[in-house]
């Protein structure tokens, strides 16, 4: 892969802008550069615009370096600048497994690019070769979600890795559900694949959803890139100092995915026994798909009892089927309750 030739002619140009927080990282005495109001500290200052000191706790926590992470407004800010960094509008094209996470037909739509849709296998998996004939000359990027959503489902990882090996442009991984099947992530295996860029989020397993903070892991060319067209204070003060205090909590997080892991399964043998429910799909994330008679007839009884799940029925391959999130036991002995009452 040649990172000069994939990326778009006008960005490779673009002269970004640049604060004085850009240029200089420490601390400072006085501030006298961004015209803030020198009163009601901290937050009359501007925050870090590359989050320093928060990407140098992650990269503790995660095992790779620094120079290797971008920090997103959730994972679906770098899932647009990918597009507005590599994507030429009306003339490159994506390649794209289904059905997967939405955002990234909503981010090639927002970007004018043509999304090439692979269908999964009726076991939820893919093969490579069927993404890769998919591809032309101007197949900028492949994307791939495992665990994936709404499936539930890992991905075959020797596919996943041919991918990578024979695609010449950019493979997105996102690894969002990653936690919840552990050992599966391929960041200890970042250094290897200068066309790999992996997606992780605070949002699932740590449980910092309300912050909006995603995770970008790539080779620092690519960093850079991203770094160069975000706006400038993407990642507000708030959620950087939530963030650098979450964090620390890798302990709790460690406990609520074994919880949650647990949940699972104890969920899907209970949902198993209800007469409605013809299969529970397997899951290697926070939530089962459900495959039921009268999937719209029970979500709408369900809303009317407060209790809100995702009816995936018009996705190809997930006909008559609501997602169901794990909760805590006290949600989902709820949920089954209620639907006891519909019997």
């Amino acid at each position: 892969m040649e990172l000069e030739k994939l990326i778009r002619s006008n960005i490779k140009n673009l002269k970004p802008y640049s604060s004085a927080r850009d240029e200089y990282s420490g601390e400072a005495m006085v501030f006298l550069d961004a015209n803030e109001n020198p009163f009601n500290a901290p937050y009359n200052r501007y925050p870090d615009p590359l989050q320093r000191k928060l990407k140098d706790k992650i990269a503790a926590v995660k095992k790779c370096r620094a120079d290797q992470i971008f920090l997103g407004n959730g994972s679906d800010e770098p899932i647009d600048l990918v597009f507005r960094a590599f994507c030429e509008p009306g003339v490159d094209n994506m390649v794209s497994i289904d059905p997967t996470y939405g955002m990234y037909q909503v981010a090639a739509d927002i970007n004018h690019i043509e999304v090439r849709k692979v269908s999964l296998n009726p076991d939820f998996n893919f093969s490579a070769c069927d993404l890769l004939n998919k591809a032309d000359e101007h197949t900028k990027l492949i994307f791939i979600c495992s665990p994936n959503n709404p499936t539930g489902n890992l991905m075959d990882q020797a596919e996943i890795l041919k991918l990578v090996n024979e695609f010449q442009g950019l493979v997105v991984l996102d690894e969002a559900y990653t936690d919840f099947a552990p050992g599966t992530t391929l960041l200890p295996e970042l250094e290897e694949y200068p066309n790999l860029i992996i997606l992780q989020t605070f949002s699932k397993a740590w449980g910092m959803a309300g912050i909006r903070l995603g995770m970008a892991f790539a080779q620092p060319e690519i960093i850079r890139i991203f770094n160069k067209i975000k706006y400038p204070y993407n990642i507000n003060l708030l959620t950087q100092q939530k963030a650098l205090e979450l964090v620390e909590k890798e302990a709790d997080k460690a406990q609520w995915v074994e919880l949650l892991i647990k949940e699972r399964g104890n969920l899907a043998k209970a949902l198993e026994k209800f007469p409605f429910v013809v299969k529970i799909y397997p899951s290697d994330a926070n939530f089962l798909l459900v495959k039921m008679h009268d999937a719209r007839g029970i979500y709408d009884r369900l809303v009317q009892e407060g209790i809100i799940v995702r009816d995936r029925s018009k996705v190809i391959l997930c006909a008559d089927s609501l997602r169901i999130t794990v909760g805590s036991p006290g949600e989902n002995e709820v949920l089954l309750k209620t639907l006891n009452d519909l019997i």
